[in-house]
């Protein structure tokens, strides 16, 4: 990947809370929970998937970074949502740290040298796993689930 690549992948990546939250703008807090697409999460449990999911991103790019080969854990989102009770909490601390985690990874991402963007690990669930692995799953990431969210408000006729 090029730099003007990686460029336009980080603008994305920059981009990704401002698209979820206008996806949820006046959504209604009552029917964040409501489940209109059997077999799909709710509004509230994407929210909180994706604070925990960015929170998850943040530490293995640092892990990257960091660490010489570190072993990127994956985990099971499903059983996140599950145990974490995601329909039961209030969502808009998990906004927060979704909005907090991008933030702060946007300042690592901007001062990444040539040499950072080279480094690997492997991830036990993919393998081989890089920066620019990274880059491009986590520019993508909030935009599929803005997406979700329009497709929920539009089950919802909101």
């Amino acid at each position: 990947m090029n730099p003007e690549e990686r460029s336009k992948l980080m603008a994305k990546y920059d981009a990704g809370y401002n698209e979820v939250s206008d996806a949820l703008k006046d959504f209604p807090t009552e029917l964040l929970t409501a489940r209109p697409l059997p077999g799909k999460w709710t509004a509230c449990e994407i929210i909180h998937h994706l604070a925990d999911s960015e929170s998850t991103s943040a530490h293995r790019l640092r892990q990257l970074l960091v660490e010489d080969r570190p072993v990127i854990q994956g985990y099971d989102q499903d059983q996140f949502a599950i145990h974490l009770k995601y329909n039961e909490r209030d969502p808009s601390p998990a906004l927060d740290a979704f909005r907090a985690a991008r933030a702060t990874t946007a300042q690592v991402l901007a001062l990444m040298s040539e040499e950072d963007w080279r480094r690997e690990g492997k991830h036990t669930e993919s393998g081989r796993y890089t920066a620019e692995a990274w880059l491009t799953i986590y520019a993508e990431h909030a935009h599929n689930h803005a997406a979700q969210i329009r497709r929920l408000r539009s089950a919802l006729n909101i």
